[in-house]
């Protein structure tokens, strides 16, 4: 049985106050056992959240994969774990795109998670371009196979993956159901061939492009999408709170 998940990604957003606001609001929130629930805060709020968390697991949007030295500005995996985090955010498309973060780096990462008993969410997924040309599927698994690369096979499980449609984040647009569960298929199919059945069906694999609380509910309904990373809509309480609902409706 595979953990149904609905993380939030904050993302670069929110102060104080918001904090304020969207803890009061998890924490009045009755939220399904069915659903894990999950918050990525900025790092400055890690410590803030983590303590008035009460129905909900705390994440990291990054970390770097040593554990401690000269490496200004990074956080390791044992300073995530002192402030409270269960999971951490690898390789999400902005990391990559915007900080120019490889698949060889975000391997680390994936590994130095797993070792830290954090868990891993490995965001993978492509651009308009690669998905125009009809290259998107060997750019996704490429990614995957690289990023789970460091690890030993039994270790698989304890990754989350995360599959990003580049071109459906912060666009509005939705990758469709069909055109998301194709991907989530194939993410599941290389993790099969990469380790066998057993492991591949036990892996929760996520869907992260504009998920809101319209689309939520089919999306999550698919054979392979077993729930969501949010970006934008889980900065507004009702709607991310919705979208958790979504998902116990399929669990």
């Amino acid at each position: 049985m595979r953990d149904l998940i609905v993380a939030g990604n904050w993302k670069m957003n929110g102060n104080r106050q918001f904090i304020d606001e969207m803890m009061s609001g998890l924490n009045k929130a009755i939220f399904s056992e069915s659903v894990k629930v999950v918050v990525c805060p900025p790092s400055v709020y890690l410590l803030d959240v983590s303590q008035k968390a009460k129905t909900v697991k705390v994440g990291a949007q990054n970390m770097y994969f040593e554990d401690g030295g000269a490496f200004t500005g990074e956080l390791s995996p044992s300073m995530l774990i002192d402030v409270g985090c269960s999971y951490v955010v690898v390789g999400h498309s902005e990391r990559r795109e915007i900080f120019a973060e490889e698949d060889v780096l975000v391997a680390k990462k994936v590994s130095a998670a797993v070792r830290h008993c954090l868990t891993p969410i490995l965001c993978v997924g492509e651009s308009l371009e690669h998905r125009n040309s009809g290259q998107f599927f060997d750019v996704i698994a490429r990614q995957v196979k690289i990023g789970l690369s460091l690890l030993n096979a039994e270790n698989f499980a304890d990754v989350v993956v995360a599959y990003e449609p580049i071109w459906a984040i912060g666009t509005g647009q939705t990758a469709s159901p069909a055109q998301a569960q194709e991907v989530h298929e194939l993410i599941r199919k290389v993790i099969t061939e990469l380790a066998g059945e057993n492991v591949s069906e036990r892996i929760s694999i996520l869907y992260g492009g504009s998920v809101n609380a319209a689309s939520a509910q089919e999306l999550f309904s698919q054979p392979d999408i077993d729930g969501g990373l949010v970006g934008g809509a889980s900065l507004k309480i009702d709607e991310f709170i919705a979208i958790c609902s979504a998902a116990a409706e399929v669990a």
